[in-house]
Order: C-alpha cells, then sequence, then structure tokens
C-alpha cells in the first residue's frame, strides 16, 4: 500500500514538474479551459435571469389572469371607421361567473384615479380600485398588517380601504396606518389592511392602489359620464385550467358580445389581455435567446477545446524522447499512459473549476446590482457548467492520451532517436 502511494506521489510530482517547467504553455492551456468555461456559464446564465425575471414579474400579477376591457364595436367588421365606443357592465361580470364553462374566477373593479386620498398627515393621488373580495384569490394581494376585503365588508356597505405599499408610506409617513381614517373625495375611509411593496425598481404603479368594496366604490364613486349606471372598469378573470384559457376568452367574448350586441368573432370589438398567451410568446422568445446565447458558448467552448487539443498534441509529442527514457529504465506502458491522463485530467479540470469559479464571483457581484425590471441577475446553470467542463476536460484527457500511446507503442530505441 505505502509503495502505490509513494509511485502515486512520484507522478503527482513528476507532473507538476513538468507543468512549471512550460509555465506559459501551461498557463495558456489553462487561460483557455477557464475563458471556455466561464464564457459559457455567463451566457446562459444571462439568458436564464432574463427568464426568471420575466416569470417573477407575470407571477406579482397572479397566476393565469385575463383581462377583458371596455372597447370599439366596429358597426363594419374589421372597418374601425364607424366604430362606437361601449362599457362593460357588472350584468357582464355576473353572466361571465355564471355562463362561462371555461371560467373559474371572475371579479369586477371599478378603477378611479381623480379621487383625492387625504390622512392627518399628507394627501396623495393614487389609484382607488373598487373590487370584490375574491381578487385576492386571482391576483397576487400579499398582506403586510391588518385584513383583506371580505364578503361583509360589501353587504354592509363598510368604508374601508386597504393601502398598496406607496399610498401607505405617503399618507401614513413611519406611522402606524390600520384603524386610522383617510378621506376620499371628503368620505371618511378606515384603514383595514396594508400590502408589501410589489415588483423591484421605480415602477409603483402597483404600490399606489387602494382598495375598497365594490359596492361602496359604486355608491359613491361611480365611472363618470352619462349612461354609466352599473359600468364597471374592467373584468379579470381565470380559465378553469391553464390549458383552457383561449376557450374562456372565448366564452367572455360571446357573453360580451350577446349583452353590447356585438360580432364575438371580430377582434377588432374586444380589447383584451392574456398574461397565459403573453407567458408563453415571451417564454419561446427566451428559448431562442437561450439557443442562441448556448450556440455562442458553445463555439466558444470548441475553440477552447480545439486550443488546448493543440497544446497537448504538442506537449505529448515534444516529450516521445522522456517516453522512450522511462521505458528503457523499465516503465510500463500502463504506468506512462496513466501518468499523462492525469496530467491531461488535472489541467482541463483545475481549469474548468477555476473558470467556473470565476463565473459565479461575477454573477454573484451582478446580483448586488439591482437590474431594470423584467430581469434578475445572471444564475449559474448546474447542468451548463457539467456539459462545459466535462467537454473540455475529455478532449483534453484525450488529446494528451492519443499521441502518448503512439509514443508508448515504439520501442525504447525508436522513441529515443525522437527529437
Amino acid at each position: 500500500m505505502a509503495q502505490v502511494m509513494r509511485a502515486v506521489l512520484d507522478i503527482f510530482v513528476q507532473i507538476f514538474r513538468n507543468l512549471w517547467a512550460h509555465k506559459l504553455r501551461s498557463f495558456l492551456t489553462m487561460f483557455g479551459i477557464a475563458w471556455g468555461v466561464g464564457s459559457l456559464l455567463l451566457l446562459v446564465g444571462v439568458g436564464e435571469g432574463f427568464r426568471s425575471g420575466n416569470k417573477r414579474e407575470l407571477a406579482e400579477f397572479g397566476k393565469d389572469i385575463m383581462f377583458i376591457f371596455p372597447g370599439r364595436a366596429p358597426a363594419v367588421k374589421g372597418s374601425m371607421n364607424s366604430a362606437r365606443s361601449y362599457l362593460l357592465t357588472y350584468q357582464d361580470y355576473v353572466d361571465i361567473r355564471r355562463q362561462g364553462p371555461h371560467v373559474r374566477n371572475a371579479c369586477p373593479l371599478l378603477s378611479r384615479t381623480d379621487l383625492h386620498e387625504v390622512s392627518e398627515f399628507a394627501n396623495a393621488g393614487g389609484e382607488i380600485l373598487g373590487v370584490e373580495p375574491q381578487l385576492s384569490e386571482i391576483s397576487y394581494l400579499p398582506l403586510k398588517e391588518g385584513r383583506w376585503l371580505n364578503e361583509l365588508d360589501g353587504v354592509q356597505r363598510r368604508n374601508v380601504i386597504v393601502l398598496g405599499n406607496e399610498l401607505l408610506k405617503t399618507l401614513f409617513p413611519g406611522r402606524p396606518a390600520v384603524g386610522a381614517i383617510v378621506l376620499l373625495n371628503g368620505v371618511r375611509f378606515e384603514v383595514v389592511g396594508s400590502m408589501p411593496h410589489l415588483g423591484r425598481g421605480d415602477n409603483n404603479w402597483l404600490n399606489m392602489r387602494g382598495y375598497i368594496p365594490f359596492q361602496v366604490m359604486a355608491t359613491y364613486f361611480p365611472l363618470k359620464g352619462e349612461n354609466h349606471e352599473n359600468s364597471i372598469s374592467f373584468i379579470e378573470y381565470q380559465p378553469r385550467v391553464t390549458a383552457e384559457h383561449l376557450l374562456a376568452e372565448d366564452d367572455v367574448r360571446k357573453i360580451v358580445a350577446r349583452n353590447h350586441a356585438l360580432d364575438a368573432t371580430d377582434d377588432n370589438a374586444f380589447d383584451t389581455w392574456d398574461t397565459i398567451q403573453e407567458s408563453k410568446m415571451v417564454g419561446t422568445i427566451f428559448d431562442v435567446m437561450n439557443m442562441f446565447l448556448g450556440a455562442v458558448g458553445m463555439v466558444t467552448l470548441a475553440l477552447g477545446a480545439i486550443g488546448v487539443i493543440n497544446i497537448m498534441l504538442v506537449a505529448v509529442s515534444e516529450r516521445t524522447h522522456e517516453i522512450g527514457l522511462r521505458k528503457a529504465l523499465g516503465a510500463t506502458n500502463r504506468s506512462i499512459l496513466f501518468q499523462f491522463f492525469l496530467e491531461g485530467l488535472l489541467l482541463t479540470l483545475g481549469s474548468g473549476l477555476i473558470g467556473m469559479g470565476l463565473a459565479t464571483a461575477l454573477m454573484a457581484m451582478l446580483g448586488t446590482v439591482q437590474g431594470p425590471g423584467g430581469f434578475d441577475p445572471p444564475k449559474l446553470v448546474p447542468m451548463s457548467a457539467m456539459l462545459a467542463i466535462g467537454s473540455l476536460t475529455l478532449a483534453g484527457v484525450v488529446a494528451g492520451l492519443y499521441p502518448a500511446r503512439k509514443a508508448a507503442m515504439l520501442q525504447p530505441v525508436e522513441a529515443l532517436r525522437q527529437e
């Protein structure tokens, strides 16, 4: 056992002595491998950052959310020259929820941005939404303190409000808000809950919202204009299952078309937003982007592998004389090949791990920088790391073993003659 350990130790000493004897060549080899691995991981990591950032942004709206807004209906299909405007009504929402076979949940929303919110400390000008309690089942609406709106708030016409984070900070800077009073155009509302900050960066429109019971909003702050009785701003809904989102949209369009005497097959008559379809389209874009970035990374990796193969071929060919001398002194083909195998493995695997370490460190540094909305810092993809390091290691080891085997198969006298 001790002899085996001593033999292995001798091999490692010879490997490091040889690498040190050719410092520049060893450094260039290691640099090429580390650069190839690091470049691939960074490129794939950037694509993964974009993908996860987009998924996070969509998740902050909620899961499987779809919208229908008031629109303009053309009198002649496809022609907007004679289009008339129409508004959604509360009855549209009721029919969608009861009669849409592919609709799981829905909520009517009344939105006003012209109300004045006043507390005893400050005033603000956010967006006030009249909603029903089930909105929290559709949209992502976490609570920081207090509670969300409930059924009794609507039934008993309670003047209560839940504040978004920025609206909370504006109206109650550094002070407790739950239980306090906010005036909306002079009408008293009690704050029953508040929400944490949603989203990243300076895009605060989600946080400048206040939520009050729909029935209260419809009583005090209906939509402005003539013939707006029972009108609502838009309807938010979910399909029964994600895969049925197009069927759910078709249900909603048919119901609205029936109620407003529209052509359900005319796309121009409806203003909709399907976050599921958008997510699929964005996912396809990111798949293509990942393929492109991966292809660029693979080219970089291939160039690194070619450089490694060239250097290893030259390095081993130059040592044919050394192989002949070792064979003359009694070394076996197996021991010679084992040394070159270990040398190639150490050089390539070690360099690959260094490249991965540097790429990981750079990604961690980028993680401390606040990126734009929809972009997360680059992320290390383990599968890419294994593929990059594995392929370069294999290339380096094979490139070292091939000429070493050819030299080892020569007679010692012939190998010693090689220059």
